[in-house]
């Protein structure tokens, strides 16, 4: 048997701002020290998995191909790059594409979403590899989690009874209102959908082609619209491949989940019994339960550096996201949410913290860049392959910007229509290339692009290159940019 683990980093986490933003959404999250995005590549790991094929969006490559590249002993991964969000259906149609010309009809697929928690990884991988088996017979297998209350954020399944074993699914139901919920779990035969699946590649196409045509004609569209290329190493990953779609193709897929387009009309719909401890993260009071409380039910997410003096309080949980000493006091509170970040605070009651997905909705009208990123004293840094920028003044013919690039990483070889640029290197050592001339540059040296003239940056120093860029000129988008050469594929 050939398994494929398929992890889908997708989603914007809004419940859990401030921790989860836009451009550092849930998957990236640390609990327990480890981001959530991680714990899911190594669940596939432990259980054996020869091949990754991560779904993530665009703009988060990068991150986490630097998450991949801190793993002590990382995978080769292969990438799905979406250009914007298409659901799960879309997710794993385009995956099992991928997984049956990389791996073959019969490879079996385990996809795991990048937002759960799962601490018991030595029953997840039993319940893994029981799931994989009944693969390769041909079921499309979901993971079930035996309810422990009457939730109403969660999808249900109906078997015949709640057991150990695993056993065919009756049918899907949707998030019920409460009254539902109590009765589902009166009758000892609804699971929680986990949103967990693991079927071979040939199987899912061929339930794709008879429930959902459409999504599988779009998604091969797609594919035939993608292109391959090898990215360079990072760190301990050695051959990773990346694959990129047409906007404007993607685009034209269904926005749909696995569970409406084939799991509720297939046949051949297998459930096995999680024997392990679950949780979607979906908002903090899930973050919360995800901790060990003390005494009087408190729970916490703190730094180091952070202390917590808790008086009179019971039920309360504390995440704190520190870059020095900080205090944090709390007196005569109960089941609240206290969320602190370098540029926000969050304090809402568990019971409302549903509601925090309100919040991103007001700051997207009001203040954009606090619903998309951190900002801390510097204003919120851009990810690129090659590291950040981050802008700290603009008016009318200029704008100052902070750039940091990673040892041995270079920017494109590039030129500009409507802006000069002067670069000071205020820490490590680059090589700048302006025109056919290449200029060693360290700490405390300036050089000068002119305008239209080709040039290239790259730090050829052992630590992280910081350089202070001033660009001058009639137009300053970052759409004036054309390319000549690029190791990240990006012309």
């Amino acid at each position: 048997m050939k398994l494929v683990s398929v992890v889908l980093s997708g989603g914007a986490g809004t419940r859990l701002w401030p921790a989860s933003r836009q451009a550092y959404p849930k998957p990236f999250m640390k609990l327990g020290g480890r981001t959530l995005l991680e714990q899911a590549i190594g669940r596939g790991q432990a259980c054996g998995t020869d091949h990754l094929i991560v779904v993530t969006n665009q703009d988060h490559l990068f991150l986490t191909q630097g998450l991949l590249a801190e793993m002590s002993d990382p995978p080769n991964p292969h990438y799905l790059l979406e250009p914007k969000g298409r659901n799960t259906a879309p997710a794993i149609a385009l995956a099992a594409l991928a997984c049956q010309r990389l791996h073959g009809d019969d490879a079996v697929m385990l996809v795991l979403p990048a937002d759960h928690l799962i601490p018991d990884t030595e029953s997840f991988v039993a319940n893994a590899l029981e799931a994989a088996r009944h693969a390769s017979e041909g079921h499309l297998v979901v993971f079930g989690i035996q309810p422990t209350g009457p939730e109403t954020g969660f999808g249900y399944i109906e078997v015949a009874k709640i057991g150990r074993q695993a056993q065919p699914v009756l049918q899907f139901v949707e998030k019920p209102d409460l009254a539902t919920a109590q009765e589902y779990l009166a009758t000892g035969r609804y699971y929680w959908n986990s949103g967990m699946f693991c079927f071979t590649a040939k199987c899912v196409l061929d339930a794709l082609a008879e429930h959902a045509p459409d999504v599988l004609s779009t998604a091969q569209s797609v594919m035939d619209s993608g292109h391959t290329t090898a990215l360079p190493p990072t760190g301990a990953v050695g051959a990773a491949q990346v694959t990129r779609f047409d906007a404007h193709t993607f685009g034209l897929q269904p926005d749909i989940s696995i569970d409406y387009a084939v799991m509720e009309k297939a046949r051949n719909v297998m459930l096995v019994p999680a024997r392990f401890g679950w949780s979607d993260v979906g908002a903090w009071p899930s973050v919360a339960s995800a901790h060990s409380a003390d005494a009087a039910g408190n729970t916490m997410g703190i730094a180091e550096d952070v202390h917590w003096a808790a008086v009179d309080t019971t039920g309360t949980h504390v995440h704190v996201e520190s870059h020095g000493h900080k205090v944090i006091a709390t007196v005569g509170v109960k089941d609240l949410v206290v969320v602190d970040t370098p540029d926000a605070l969050l304090v809402a009651s568990k019971e409302q913290a549903q509601n925090v997905k309100r919040v991103v909705e007001m700051l997207k009208e009001r203040h954009p860049d606090s619903a998309a990123h951190q900002t801390t004293m510097l204003p919120a840094a851009v990810q690129r392959p090659w590291g950040t920028y981050a802008t700290l003044k603009e008016e009318d013919g200029y704008k100052v910007k902070r750039i940091t690039v990673r040892p041995g990483q270079s920017l494109s070889l590039q030129y500009h229509h409507k802006r000069a640029e002067h670069w000071v290197v205020v820490q490590g050592n680059a090589l700048v290339q302006i025109g056919e001339a290449e200029f060693a540059t360290c700490a405390g040296e300036y050089r000068f692009i002119p305008l239209k003239e080709r040039h290239r940056l790259t730090n050829v120093g052992e630590g992280e290159l910081v350089l202070i860029e001033v660009q001058c000129g009639s137009y300053l988008g970052e759409d004036d940019i054309v390319r000549l050469a690029d190791v990240y594929g990006r012309i």
